[in-house]
């Protein structure tokens, strides 16, 4: 009997207690400019970050040329550290897809290729493992977006390369007809969520009602390895008359608490801008959404993914590395999230 017993608490313990995930905490470097700063880079080594995900360029389509051509690439004005490997990013619109057809295609997966190289080499680097490309391809655009990831992988330059992909909400719940991409893996993209247009107080950054109804019965199921990705960053939606206006580059948490500019809603995440704004481009009554994320909503994000992700070896990537970003968050506060997982 005693044998039994402990048979069964031995299948209750290995059943009963999910495995955790070997946890990889990095960032994005999303700016045009790559300085080695001091305080950014100690974020790296706090976290002991082995790589760090680098936007190399936009691509979008240009009507005169009728191409798609680079948009704002990258300067590498310092190297980046001997310690941290380079994950090059490059974002593509989506629209790009509706514009060009697979001749053409394979001559961008080419072009990026080599683009790709060279900036690599910039950033004091003589080789990369990952390529990820970043685009919110929609059933439309999906034969013709995966037909350029079959092309970028059959690259020269690419044959020893992993390709990544990025992956929005809606993607993994609509898998049929969403599709899934013919790459290694992909990145879960948990902000920009909400209804960013919309007048209203929700949080288009992040949004946990949208995970659940997008995430809940489905992220189990997904195919493809997954790293996730979270947000740390903060901005200024603007409406005029309540109709979206764009977001403010020129509004940050110093503008936003100038009583001489704005005024805010009771304790809503609106404010009122009380007098024109000519730098910012905004006028006498233009409306301000307030959008941050604290490390409250993370925690909660992260708990909730953990039940439903497959337990792996995996990064988690915060958007991204910015001192002034991330000094609204302790230690404390992103080691708590990174161990959920």
């Amino acid at each position: 009997m005693r044998k039994i017993s402990i048979l069964v608490i031995s299948v209750f313990l290995i059943f009963g207690c999910k495995q955790k995930s070997t946890v990889h905490p990095t960032f994005y470097y999303w700016k045009t400019d790559y300085h080695n700063r001091k305080a950014e880079t100690t974020y790296l080594d706090h976290f002991k970050a082995q790589s760090l995900y680098v936007r190399i360029m936009d691509v979008d389509f240009n009507p005169d040329l009728q191409l798609p051509v680079p948009v704002s690439p990258i300067k590498f004005s310092d190297p980046l550290p001997k310690t941290v490997n380079i994950i090059p990013v490059v974002f593509i619109v989506n629209n790009v897809f509706n514009k060009i057809d697979t001749i053409q295609t394979a001559v961008m997966a080419d072009r990026i290729a080599k683009f790709v190289a060279a900036k690599v080499n910039q950033a004091g680097k003589q080789n990369y493992q990952e390529l990820q490309i970043d685009c919110d391809w929609t059933k439309g655009t999906r034969n013709r977006y995966f037909k350029f990831l079959e092309q970028l992988k059959a690259n020269a330059l690419l044959k020893d390369k992993n390709i990544s992909v990025t992956l929005r909400l809606h993607q993994v719940k609509n898998l049929v007809s969403s599709g899934v991409p013919p790459v290694e893996k992909a990145i879960l993209m948990c902000y920009n969520m909400g209804n960013l247009r919309k007048y209203g107080e929700q949080n288009s950054i992040l949004d946990q009602h949208e995970m659940d109804l997008y995430l809940k019965d489905f992220l189990e199921h997904y195919p493809l390895p997954l790293d996730v990705a979270l947000p740390v960053f903060e901005w200024a939606v603007v409406f005029r008359k309540e109709q979206y206006a764009g977001i403010s580059k020129r509004i940050g948490k110093t503008q936003i608490e100038d009583k001489k500019l704005f005024k805010q809603r009771g304790n809503s995440i609106f404010y009122d801008l009380l007098v024109d704004y000519p730098t910012a481009g905004l006028k006498q009554g233009d409306v301000v959404r307030w959008e941050q994320i604290s490390a409250e909503d993370l925690l909660v994000t992260s708990k909730f993914l953990s039940r439903y992700l497959t337990p792996k070896d995996r990064n988690l990537v915060f958007y991204h590395l910015d001192t002034d970003l991330l000094k609204h968050f302790t230690n404390e506060n992103l080691q708590k999230i990174i161990a959920n997982f």
